[in-house]
């Protein structure tokens, strides 16, 4: 795979043929016929990575084989179109496919690709067994034991054809076979005991998509089958040593499952100017695989038999009903209607105290939307919109609740928006959003005994929400070479608390802000440039407090402060590009793409008695740059043949600390470089025949 020695003579007879064929005049036919190329090259990686090449197979020094080839022809006497690819054939992210096809007719497609994944964080561990469904956890004096790279590759196939069966008739098939393998972290614990454990995958993942396609004038519909089969080939990981608690040395692994859904969309056009479209689909999800650890249940069923069954119904129509007025309404129903059987399978956990009662938890929710837009045509080229979207949630309760929680969540959205085109230089829109969020009431919690719970905390999800929105986007290109683009975007979250409890506790606020500009300038036909800036943030305060007493309250107390978190996520990125054609055969660019990202996590002493303990639990910010080069160039040698060449730099740097300082019980470590610094070059010859 990484044998640049043997791909240096191979591309010397290249040049040496490619030149040759080169000489000859092309004549008109081969000018009419489709292109095809193919390149073959070498590689170096400068160093050792975890980032750069985690993905692409780029992470280790060394010398690699750059082979690529897009093979197009077409037969005249048949009209049959052939179809090869390959990329990456010298790296472990290779790709090839082959398809044939006769246009109007009938297609085929094979397709495979190879799809690494290694984990930026190396482990240092005494575990033993890792790759295997037997593991030995060993304690260790931190960093005293061997180091781990873990890492999954994905082998993908994919088969599917087209054939036409009639006028407007159609069908399609295509199935995809996934497999994976390798190791990725994992873990088990309680109460403060953690030890390292790696998940040893060998999975395959199997898809088909059928689809009956009809289209007519006025009427288009297409309908189907799709379904997914899940196997995993390791059902259980043993842990071989002192058990953490009852049970815990087997650990099921994820279990088999599979899906299937009949769906039917279509749309039919009443007049040139009216239109109605609609979607049905029909979806269950089962899990019957048979338990495979001993269950800690007396009398519990061989298997959970889990069965999810999914509907979703969908209607929508547009109309322009007067020459400058457009409407378009939209409804939709999901529902998820989970019929798993619900069994006691942890009897240890139901007691008194406890918010777990040992029993599965079946999760309904059924979601009802509808959105109703509108657009009129102004004078002075004004295009004045407004709409309304509703949305309505429903959720199974569970009997025992460790958060507040409510079954309804309804959540209204009006928007307005102004568009105007000034001349063919500039256009630009202005569109204000608000919404409102709201429910049913919380529910009261309890614990198995009985007793009240906590009650004052409502999860992000389902707060009583504001949130307001402008959003501003500009076109303008000034001149013919110049042309810009600005968007901008803010809003605003207000959360209110729990009214049935007196205090302001959970959600506060939120804030999202997005800028961006990209500009593009053509200097002449031989040299574009282009530029492009983009800034986020994200904000969100929430307030807490330490709860005493039955049923669990705040009491505000130095005891018992109100304090909160605020978490804040900057993200800053920039990028500049240019492309030049200095002379008639050489072809340059460059890229150069950096982002800043920055996390804060800061507490807040919301009342005067929590400042002491609060000051001193600070969290430090954490940062991370990643700053990337690149450098190509094409070098036409005949009218056919030339070289291309790239150099790119990578350099990501980070201080996050999130691994830095903690240990697993065992003396197990996962740490990251936090300065890596990678370069690539690599050059190739590429002919066109």
């Amino acid at each position: 795979m990484r044998s640049p020695g043997k791909a240096a003579p191979l591309a010397a007879a290249l040049i040496v043929l490619s030149a040759a064929a080169a000489d000859d005049e092309p004549d008109i036919g081969r000018l009419k016929a489709p292109q095809s190329e193919a390149s073959l090259g070498a590689g170096h990686v400068s160093s050792d990575n975890a980032r750069f090449g985690q993905y692409s197979g780029l992470k280790d020094e060394g010398g690699v084989l750059l082979l690529d080839a897009d093979v197009v022809r077409r037969e005249d006497a048949s009209g049959i179109w052939t179809r090869f690819g390959a990329r990456n054939l010298g790296l472990d992210s290779r790709e090839l496919g082959f398809g044939q096809e006769r246009q109007g007719d009938w297609r085929y497609v094979i397709d495979f690709s190879q799809i690494p994944r290694f984990d930026p964080y190396a482990v240092n561990s005494g575990l033993q067994g890792i790759g295997t469904t037997k593991q030995t956890p060993t304690t260790i004096v931190r960093g005293s034991g061997a180091e781990h790279r873990l890492e999954t590759e994905r082998r993908r196939w994919t088969v599917g054809g087209a054939k036409s069966l009639a006028p407007g008739l159609s069908a399609q098939v295509v199935f995809r076979s996934e497999d994976k393998e390798g190791d990725r972290l994992f873990g088990q614990g309680t109460f403060g005991n953690w030890r390292f454990l790696a998940e040893p995958i060998d999975q395959r993942t199997e898809q088909i998509d059928a689809t009956l396609a009809y289209n007519a004038d006025r009427l288009q519909l297409a309908g189907g089958y799709y379904g997914t089969r899940f196997r995993n080939r390791n059902e259980v990981l043993n842990v071989v040593g002192t058990a953490l608690f009852a049970g815990s040395n087997q650990i099921a692994l994820p279990p088999d499952n599979q899906s299937h859904q009949l769906h039917l969309s279509g749309g039919y056009s009443f007049t040139p100017t009216t239109r109605a479209m609609f979607k049905v689909a029909l979806g269950r999800i089962t899990q019957d695989e048979a338990f495979p650890t001993a269950p800690l249940a007396a009398g519990a069923p061989a298997s959970l038999d889990a069965r999810i069954d999914t509907t979703l119904l969908q209607a929508g129509l547009t109309t322009r009903p007067l020459p400058g007025l457009s409407l378009r309404a939209d409804l939709r129903y999901e529902d998820r209607d989970d019929r798993t059987p619900v069994f006691r399978y942890y009897p240890t956990q139901n007691v008194a105290n406890s918010t777990n009662n040992g029993e599965n938890e079946p999760r309904d929710i059924r979601t009802r939307s509808g959105k109703l837009d509108a657009t009129y045509r102004l004078p002075l080229a004004l295009r004045l919109g407004g709409g309304v979207e509703v949305v309505e949630k429903t959720r199974n309760s569970p009997p025992v609740r460790s958060v507040g929680f409510r079954e309804t969540t309804d959540e209204t959205t009006y928007h307005v928006s102004l568009r105007r085109s000034i001349g063919e230089s500039a256009s630009g829109a202005l569109t204000v959003l608000h919404s409102e969020r709201t429910g049913s009431e919380f529910l009261v919690n309890v614990l198995n005994g009985g007793a009240l719970y906590s009650n004052a905390v409502a999860p992000l999800h389902l707060a009583d929400r504001d949130r307001d929105t402008l959003r501003v986007v500009l076109n303008w290109a000034p001149t013919e070479p110049l042309s810009l683009n600005i968007r901008c975007d803010l809003s605003q979250d207000r959360y209110t608390g729990r009214k049935d409890t007196g205090f302001e506790l959970g959600p506060r606020k939120g804030e999202q802000q997005f800028l961006s500009l990209d500009g593009a300038y053509t200097f002449s036909e031989r040299l574009q440039a282009t530029a492009w800036v983009s800034r986020t943030v994200s904000r969100y305060e929430n307030a807490l407090c330490p709860e005493s007493g039955t049923p669990l309250t705040c009491t505000n107390t130095s005891a018992a402060p109100v304090w909160g978190s605020k978490l804040g996520n900057f993200d800053t990125s920039f990028g500049l590009g240019v492309r030049a054609q200095p002379i008639g055969p050489l072809k340059v660019g460059a890229d150069f793409v950096q982002s800043r990202v920055r996390d804060e996590m800061s507490l807040l002493a919301i009342s005067p008695s929590a400042s002491a303990a609060i000051d001193a639990a600070s969290l430090p910010d954490s940062t991370t740059r990643v700053r990337t080069l690149r450098l190509y160039a094409d070098y036409a040698l005949r009218r056919q043949t030339g070289i291309r060449a790239q150099l790119v730099q990578d350099r990501y740097t980070t201080d996050d600390w999130t691994w830095a300082s903690w240990a697993y019980s065992d003396g197990t470590t996962v740490t990251q470089d936090g300065n890596q610094l990678v370069s690539f070059v690599g050059a190739a010859l590429y002919h066109r025949f």
